[in-house]
């Protein structure tokens, strides 16, 4: 009985048409008459028709497009043969975006080290054709009208903070970059059912050009059996398929981390005005951020505990829009002090030291229509205690999960398909095995310790913000004072948080 191996080469670009070119090479099931040995020989013969690809990428993702773009961008790493595979039935099609339409609820704000790496890649021209939302501004304050601090480019010689960008605005602009390249690009529309790969061993004896048995056989590819009956090799996997990676968990590795009880709704609003600032307050039960996507636009980010996410999403429009303006106003307590002479109740902590008109506090532009449906998913902290083993990797989520409370995970992951990427290339001009764990351990050391630092921050502001206590209070507060008043450590933060330095504060 024959089955057909479908292989899709998908070429588009954002606003332009799909070209489908479609190929297919016929196999045979194996009768259960057949011999042992006539079984073996057909199933080697079956295999070495199967196609060969240096890497496949599982996961078509912002992540996963990400390195598949980052590899189409380096001299050494352009002429691969890569497969992407996913099973999303909207990946690879022509994303038209109309100028009026409300933003989608799922963006992401990247940082400058992020835009800086989506330009190298070629991205970032694309993105800048569609809409998206610079800021160079960023509020945050808590609910004790305590803490507070303010922070401008300008304290650091930059133009922006960062820029919020729809995600799909940001896959379909990576996407175009690959599918425009010189690279060899095969995109699966299957899910990934196994994966199979046995230890190194020589390659003697086996001639100058090895089958894919052979290779197989020999530890030098791994063989993923996809949902729609296809069979790939690859030389390397790599797993860009999310917080529940079936990479992860087919290569057999684990995972450390708990679940917040907390949820996050997310949701896009609109002003009569344009929001041009990042705003965050912290509230008992989670933040509440507010972020400019343009056109008077900006996305709702609001944690809370899963009963009271519940309700958020189930109540009204006009009661919700109402429960957003109270929590970026004077819901849940006062607004900080700020005043020209710094009379703040923690002035001890910096001196008499003067407020510009740019660093007191501001109340962010009134909610005034609900632009999206409400989502809300669950919080999470997960770490992979590998990032590889042999001829696999994990980027993304599929590596680690975060506290959006700053917005970062995007950002880790962008970081890890560059570093991937890079330890590609130098394995490749050494001659080496992009597959072989030595190597790909390269790219775990760079970005392991800089994922755990970034993890270890986050998940302690968080569990600081989760206890209301007097003392803990004043402590959260005198925190914010310093960052505000004190130049040297506001500038580090902000270094941090934009990505220039993988390390926090003075490390």
């Amino acid at each position: 009985m024959n089955r057909l191996f479908a292989r899709k080469l998908i070429r588009t670009n954002v606003c332009g048409t799909t070209n489908i070119f479609l190929r297919t090479c016929s196999t045979h099931k194996v009768s259960t008459s057949c011999s042992n040995e006539e079984s073996n020989a057909k199933r080697n013969s079956t295999d070495d028709d199967c196609p060969q690809h240096d890497i496949a990428i599982v996961g078509g993702g912002m992540v996963g497009i990400a390195l598949a773009a980052s590899l189409a961008s380096k001299p050494l790493t352009k002429h691969l043969n890569v497969a992407i595979i996913d099973n999303n039935p909207h990946f690879g099609r022509k994303n038209i975006l109309e100028k009026g339409h409300p933003p989608d609820a799922r963006v992401s704000t990247v940082t400058p080290a992020t835009i800086s790496f989506l330009k190298d890649i070629g991205a970032w021209k694309y993105i800048e054709e569609q809409r998206h939302a610079y800021f160079d501004k960023m509020q945050v304050w808590d609910y004790t009208g305590l803490g507070y601090t303010r922070y401008n480019a300008k304290d650091v010689d930059q133009d922006i903070l960062g820029c919020v960008v729809e995600n799909k605005v940001l896959q379909s602009s990576q996407l175009s970059c690959v599918l425009e390249s010189d690279l060899q690009k095969t995109i699966y529309p299957a899910r990934l059912n196994s994966m199979d790969m046995l230890p190194s061993s020589s390659l003697t004896g086996l001639g100058e050009v090895p089958s894919i048995t052979d290779l197989f056989m020999r530890g030098r590819l791994a063989k993923l059996e996809l949902s729609d009956g296809n069979n790939v090799y690859a030389k390397l996997v790599v797993g860009a398929d999310g917080s529940k990676s079936q990479v992860r968990e087919l290569a057999g590795i684990k995972t450390t981390g708990w679940n917040y009880s907390q949820n996050a709704i997310i949701c896009t609003v609109e002003h009569t005005v344009e929001n041009f600032t990042a705003w965050q307050r912290f509230l008992p039960n989670g933040p509440i951020a507010l972020l400019p996507i343009g056109d008077k636009f900006s996305n709702i980010v609001w944690t809370m505990d899963p009963t009271e996410a519940s309700d958020r999403k189930s109540m009204s429009e006009d009661d919700f829009i109402k429960a957003v303006n109270d929590a970026l106003d004077y819901g849940y307590g006062p607004h900080p002090e700020t005043t020209s002479s710094g009379g703040s109740s923690l002035s001890w902590l910096t001196g008499d030291v003067s407020i510009s008109a740019k660093e007191r506090f501001e109340t962010p532009p009134k909610v005034v229509k609900l632009s999206s449906e409400r989502m809300m998913f669950p919080l999470s902290l997960r770490h992979a205690k590998d990032y590889v083993s042999n001829r696999v990797a994990l980027v993304g989520d599929s590596a680690h999960t975060v506290h959006p409370l700053a917005g970062q995970g995007v950002n880790l992951g962008f970081a890890d398909a560059c570093a991937l990427s890079r330890a590609i290339a130098e394995g490749i001009a050494l001659g080496a095995d992009i597959g072989e764990a030595n190597l790909l351990k390269r790219y775990e050391a760079e970005r392991k310790p800089a994922n755990i630092a970034m993890m270890a921050v986050l998940d302690g502001i968080q569990k600081m913000y989760a206890v209301n206590f007097g003392p803990l209070n004043a402590l959260r507060a005198a925190a914010f004072h310093g960052a505000h008043y004190i130049s040297p450590l506001k500038k580090r933060i902000i270094s941090y948080a934009s990505g220039e330095q993988s390390l926090p504060l003075f490390a």
